[in-house]
Parts: C-alpha cells; sequence; structure tokens
C-alpha cells in the first residue's frame, strides 16, 4: 500500500505551449494552475517556459531549441523537476530526461502524486494505487535502461524472460488484484448507503479549491480537514444535517480539475456513486477566481462523463468576500465592459436568470449570506421529502422554525 510522505520542497520548472487551440491567456492560466498543483506536491517554482507551436513536438514536446534553453537554466540552477503542462507519451517522457538529465513528470504524473499524499483511508489508497499502476504500465521500459546492455550468447538462450517483461507481469498481476478489491469495497458501500433509508441525499460538487469541505463544516458544524491547497478532500465524507426540523444527508466529495487524468476518473468512479445517487447536487463555485465559468464547464463535463447530468442543481457561488471586480475609470470612453468588470450584482442578475432562480451567493469563511443559502436548501429539501412522502408534509413547516 501507498506510505504518506512528507515531502521538503525541491525546485521545479514548469513547461507549456501555446497551440491553435491554446492561446497565451488560457497557457498562461493552465500554468498557474499548475505552479498551485506543483506547491500542493512540494515544490517550488523557479521559471515558466513557454513556446508557441501548432502542435506539441512528437519527440519531444517542445522543440529543440527551447528545449536547450531549458537544458541551460537547469544546470545553472540545479533544478530537480521539470513540469510539463499536458500529458507526456512514454517516449517523449525518455527522450526528454535524457536530454535534460533530471527528473520529467508531466499534469498526471503530478496529480497523482498530490493524490498519493492526500489518500488517508484504505479505499482511497487503493484508488490511487490503482490508477498509478496504469499510468505507470507503459512507462516501464524508459525505467529500465540498464537492460540495454543486456546480450544474448551461450548460456542465455531458451525459455525465460527479460526483467522489464517480469516487471509488467507483476504490474498487471497488481492491477487484477486492485480491480478485484475495489469491486469488494464497492460492494461494500452500496450497501452502506442502502443503509441510510429514507433521507433526502445532498452532495457537494464543484472544482477544487473551491469551499465545499468549508461549506460543510459551516452547515454541519462538523470538522472535515479543509486547507486552501488543491484536492485537500479525497475521501468522501457523510454528514447528517438538520435544518429546522428536517434531516438530510450531505456527502463532500473529491474536487474536479481541468484535464483530469482518465485514470483518475475511472478509478474514481466509486466515490462519485454518492453524486449519482444524490437527489440534489450544491455546484460551489469560486467566484473570486477569474476563470469561474470555466470551472463550472469542465465540473459540468466531467458530471456528464458519471452519469450525473441531468439531476436537480443548485449554483452556490462561494468566496464573495473575497470577489473584486476590474473598475473603469470615468473617464476612459475607449474601454468596453466585459465579464471582468461586473459587479455581484450584475452577476446575481446574470445567474438567477440563467438558472431560474436556483443560485445562491455566500461566503462559507465569513458566513455572509448562510442564512439565505439555510433557507434555500431547506425548501429544496422540503419539496424532494414531500414529493417522495406526499403525506408528511405536515411534519415540516414551510418556513424554517429554529
Amino acid at each position: 500500500m501507498l506510505e504518506r510522505q512528507n515531502t521538503d520542497y525541491e525546485k521545479v520548472v514548469l513547461i507549456g505551449v501555446v497551440t491553435r487551440l491554446q492561446d497565451e491567456d488560457k497557457a498562461a492560466e493552465y500554468l498557474d494552475e499548475l505552479e498551485f498543483l506543483a506547491f500542493t506536491a512540494g515544490g517550488t517554482v523557479e521559471k515558466r517556459f513557454t513556446q508557441k507551436l501548432d502542435v506539441p513536438h512528437p519527440k519531444t514536446f517542445i522543440g529543440t531549441g527551447k528545449l536547450q534553453e531549458v537544458l541551460a537554466f537547469v544546470q545553472a540552477q540545479e533544478i530537480g523537476t521539470a513540469i510539463f503542462d499536458d500529458e507526456l507519451s512514454p517516449a517523449q517522457q525518455k527522450n526528454i530526461q535524457k536530454i535534460l538529465n533530471c527528473k520529467v513528470i508531466d499534469r498526471t504524473n503530478l496529480i497523482l502524486d498530490i493524490f498519493a499524499q492526500r489518500a488517508t483511508t484504505s479505499y482511497a489508497r487503493t484508488q490511487v494505487e490503482l490508477a498509478q499502476y496504469e499510468y505507470l504500465l507503459p512507462r516501464l521500459s524508459g525505467m529500465w535502461t540498464h537492460l540495454e546492455r543486456q546480450r544474448g550468447g551461450i548460456g542465455m538462450r531458451g525459455p525465460g524472460e527479460t526483467e522489464i517483461e517480469t516487471d509488467r507481469r507483476i504490474v498487471r498481476d497488481r492491477i487484477a488484484l486492485l480491480k478485484k478489491k475495489i469491486i469488494t469495497i464497492d460492494r461494500q458501500m452500496s450497501v452502506q448507503r442502502g443503509n441510510r433509508g429514507s433521507l433526502v441525499r445532498i452532495a457537494l460538487v464543484g472544482y477544487t479549491n473551491v469551499g465545499k469541505s468549508t461549506l460543510m463544516n459551516v452547515i454541519s458544524k462538523s470538522d472535515v480537514f479543509a486547507e486552501n491547497k488543491l484536492f485537500a478532500t479525497l475521501d468522501t465524507t457523510v454528514r447528517k444535517v438538520v435544518i429546522g426540523n428536517l434531516p438530510f444527508l450531505l456527502s463532500d466529495t473529491v474536487g474536479f480539475i481541468r484535464k483530469l487524468p482518465t485514470q483518475l476518473v475511472d478509478s474514481f468512479k466509486s466515490t462519485l456513486d454518492e453524486v449519482r445517487e444524490a437527489d440534489l447536487l450544491l455546484h460551489v463555485v469560486d467566484i473570486s477566481h477569474p476563470s469561474f465559468e470555466d470551472h463550472i464547464a469542465s465540473v459540468d463535463q466531467i458530471l456528464d462523463e458519471i452519469g450525473g447530468k441531468g439531476k436537480p442543481v443548485l449554483m452556490v457561488f462561494n468566496k464573495i468576500d473575497a470577489y473584486t471586480p476590474e473598475v473603469i475609470d470615468p473617464e476612459d470612453l475607449v474601454t468596453e465592459k466585459t465579464e471582468a468588470h461586473y459587479t455581484l450584482e450584475d452577476w446575481t442578475r446574470t445567474w438567477m436568470s440563467r438558472s431560474n432562480g436556483d443560485a445562491v451567493f455566500i461566503s462559507a469563511i465569513e458566513k455572509d449570506n448562510i442564512e439565505t443559502f439555510r433557507k434555500v436548501v431547506y425548501d429544496r429539501v422540503r419539496n424532494i421529502h414531500v414529493t417522495r412522502f406526499p403525506y408528511n408534509h405536515f411534519l415540516y413547516p414551510e418556513e424554517i422554525q429554529e
């Protein structure tokens, strides 16, 4: 099993490309996110490198000239790791490592590393280990370069397998074992979820680091681990919450991220069963982030992949205390008003009309507007409960009675 490790901060460089599908602003935004990922994993970013390419180089991802520039910086500053913003093929990783002579990892590997650090329960560790082995399997050849010195000849002929084949077999056996283990745990968790009876289930979903666990702590008065880093939550936490006299179950789930590795989506499907089986989704959004609308689109796409689309959703715009719009000078007659200049009132009007009123603006840390949030959630849960048990409506009044 995976062991938790405390990492010392190491020097890293970030490398990304500007392509036809990814302009400079988008590339810079992805590198900001990658820098936060690197910091979460235990790295300090010394420099960023970007290059304009129509498509990434098939052998070295970036051009050879840019790679020499990175090499000069890596040698001068004694950099330990080069992190690429997109997934590298096994051949690219091997070629780059040969040139730079330092650790070379990509975004997928970095996310897997953070998950390995953060996994606490046996279930989460099993899922992360499975994802890591699936990522590792096609990359084993690059790790056994000493095998290039193997020779045939007298005493070396006949049946047998090389060390690389042995390793592949061991990894495949391990993957098969972990998949069986996950099926067993899935069955146990399915029984657990079935035992929760007739209570309405609500799941908190959203991008990573938007404040889901903080909101969970505020509503349920519990002590779920929350931190201003990416992927602070890996294990689904379920709490019974009572608003007024109406009880329901609230689940805190793992946060999503753009360019989420497919291995992780697959191995965390069982954690996301909480989302699939929920009666209502609270989609938490960090409105203070400049690209929060892109985050919403990413979460919607992943929900679609895991079968959570089509459920009732309440948009919860968090961190209103940290939101500051750009201001246009009254004498400036050239600059056009864009979404960057929207005030909270503008966003409230926009999203209220977009979501048919299913939006609420709060600050979980400052507890701004929490009472309005509780009232909205109470109304939604009451409606679901009364629909399911029509003769129980008199138990739960339309107004919250504390």
